[in-house]
Order: structure tokens, then sequence, then C-alpha cells
């Protein structure tokens, strides 16, 4: 599955790939996406935990594929003289590493920034980790919803007067950690061209989650108004920002935040009336039981049948079948279909990125473990 002769922004980047599971590979997957050359360094035996998830798609993991794709692979045992003489020897032509260990397990392995740089003053080095090179929690185990709890997210997620819900996807680690080291990569890269030198890239999930909220920490922060859950304006205190179950069973969801839009779904429901409360603090929750009455009294397509032509940010909840083959998923390309060896033509998520002159591209399927086809070809 080689890709024809479009020109890649990162095409002459070369990126060592120590990660595993989510973060660190959905960080080089975008850069794989846009030329990166990414080579994965797995251990031997198993090498990444996610090629053993289910379902399986061949001997790998259906995840695996979707998050390693145009990467590849060779094997090598770290804790080996011959696996850190190899590595050393990769690290001094490459442009990037990245790695996820705890903090100082790259030192103990004589692998750590400083030793590299000396091989490489060039290199650019970047470590995602839960809380972040330094502090009293660098070294603290954690996972996604560790990161977020900390950070104050997961305490205004869900219904007021109930428990914190686990969000549906990982935010700490793609929002918090994979976008933020793209990010810190690049920049480190247009400091390179200006310098000549590298630079040590720290990523903290915890400190990606906590900058993400700045329609709430700010409030608190400035003037010590403090968040509850189900009661900010985006999670839960307005009418017109919630979801709302129709009569058959589906969710119907309303983003009328602006005043247009309140009143454009105010007359859809035939309900005028409701127009002056859009913001009465006092009024929200009778506010919301009106709304659930109305909505409940038609299904989802005779709801987006009203709404059709009408510009009062209603949509309906979609379950995957349904966003698959949703017109403005196919005419973005955010599902492609791609072949995979000795499995035929499979689906895969599209890249979110659109750039007009370079644009990137699945250029060939996940590696098998110690696939390294041709390196630097």
């Amino acid at each position: 599955m080689r890709g024809g002769s479009c020109i890649f922004p990162l095409i002459d980047i070369v990126v060592l790939d120590l990660s595993r599971l989510l973060p660190g590979p959905f960080c080089t997957m975008i850069l794989a996406d846009f030329g990166a050359e990414v080579i994965k360094i797995e251990a031997p035996g198993a090498g990444d935990y996610a090629r053993h998830f289910e379902p399986k798609l061949d001997e790998n993991s259906t995840m695996f594929h979707s998050l390693n794709r145009n990467k590849k692979s060779i094997v090598l045992d770290l804790k080996s003289e011959e696996g850190k003489k190899e590595f050393l020897k990769m690290a001094e032509t490459a442009d990037v590493v990245v790695e996820s260990f705890r903090p100082g397990v790259m030192k103990r392995l004589g692998l750590d920034y400083e030793t590299l740089k000396k091989a490489n003053p060039g290199l650019v080095y970047c470590a995602i980790t839960g809380y972040g090179q330094t502090g009293p929690y660098a070294q603290m185990p954690g996972h996604d919803i560790n990161y977020i709890s900390y950070a104050g997210l997961l305490n205004l997620m869900g219904e007021k007067g109930g428990k914190p819900v686990v969000p549906a996807v990982q935010i700490a680690d793609i929002g918090g950690g994979a976008y933020p080291a793209v990010v810190g990569i690049l920049l480190a890269l247009l400091e390179r061209e200006k310098s000549g030198k590298g630079q040590f890239v720290d990523i903290s999930m915890m400190d990606g989650v906590l900058s993400f909220m700045q329609a709430t920490l700010p409030n608190y922060l400035m003037k010590k108004i403090d968040a509850k859950r189900g009661k900010q304006m985006l999670s839960g205190a307005l009418a017109c920002y919630g979801v709302y179950e129709t009569k058959d069973g589906r969710w119907l969801a309303v983003g009328a935040l602006e005043p247009k839009f309140w009143a454009n779904f105010c007359n859809g429901i035939m309900r005028p009336d409701l127009i002056p409360l859009q913001n009465e603090p006092i009024v929200q929750e009778k506010l919301k039981r009106e709304i659930e009455t109305i909505i409940l009294q038609k299904s989802l397509s005779e709801w987006m049948e009203i709404f059709k032509d009408t510009e009062a940010c209603v949509t309906p909840v979609l379950d995957f079948s349904e966003m698959e083959h949703h017109q403005q998923v196919v005419a973005r390309k955010m599902i492609q279909t791609v072949p995979v060896e000795n499995v035929g033509e499979v689906k895969q998520i599209g890249i979110p990125i659109k750039l007009s002159d370079t644009p990137g591209k699945i250029r060939f399927e996940a590696p098998k473990l110690g696939d390294s086809r041709t390196l630097h070809e």
C-alpha cells in the first residue's frame, strides 16, 4: 500500500518511537501520516502491548492497525548492550525520539536525552508522561481517569446531583498528551531550523488536560467562582444546551446558545413564550422539564424534519453505524478504506488535519513485529 508521488511536509524526518499503547503511537501516527519515517522500537516477544488487544484483525488488534499505519518496526532489547548500541547508532542520525516511560527509565538504560544529544545535538527528544518530568508526582503511575481527576475535569463531568461520569474517549491520553506532543515536536523542529540544536519536549498529560479548562478555571483563579458539576453553562446549567430523549428512545442534542438559535428552537417546538427565559437562572430546571416533555412527543426523524432548514443547532445523537455514512463524514473522508496484506480492504479513521498542498495520506498498513520494510527508503 505504497503511496504515489505526493510531497509530504515531514518527508525527511526520522522518528524513533519507543512508545506503546495510545498517547505516543497517536502522536507518531500524525507525524507518519504527513510523511515522517516512524520506526517503532519494540521489545522482543510481545512488542507493543496494543498488538494483543481484542478484537484482532490478523495477529494484531484493530486498534494497533489504526494507530500504527505508515510506520515500520524493529525489535531491539534495550536492556542488552547490543540493543543499546544499535539504538544509539540509530539516534545519531534520527530527528526525533518519542518515549512514554516513567521519568528515569531511559537514564537507567543509558539512553536518556543528555546521553543522546552528545551524539546528536540536533535531536528532538519528546517524553510523554502522566505528570511530567518534575514535581512530587513525576514517578506516580496513572491512567487517563487519574490525570483528568487530578486536573479537576472529572469533577465537572456528569449531571447535577450525580456522580462524576467517566468520558467515553481518552481525553488526557489524546488531547492532553498526543496532540501537545505533536505541537511540541514541530515547534522544536522549527526552532532547530534557526539554531541547529534540538531540545527536550516534556509533555504531561495532566498539564494538557488542565490547560483545556479555559471556560471554567479562569473564573475560579481570578474571581474565586468555583465550578460545580452540572451547573456550568456548557455542561448542564442551561436548558438551551443539552440532550433530550425522543418518542422512539433516541436522543436530540440541542446547542442553541446564541439568542437567534434559541428563538428558532423555541419556535420549532411551538413555544415562543420560552424565548425570554433562555438565561434566567432560576427557571432552568423547569425549562428542561418542559422541553423534555415536548421532545418526547415526536420521534427523532420527526424532529429532524422540523429543524432541517432551521438554524437552531439541533442534531441527532448518532451511533457509529450512522456516523460512518453521514454525508459530512463522507465528504471529509474521515472514514477511509485501505488494503491490508492477507486481510483485504478494511476501514480506518481518516486524517483530521487537512493541508491544501501537502496533505497527509495512509500509505501503508501497520507493521508486523520487526517489519522494518526498508529503513530510510
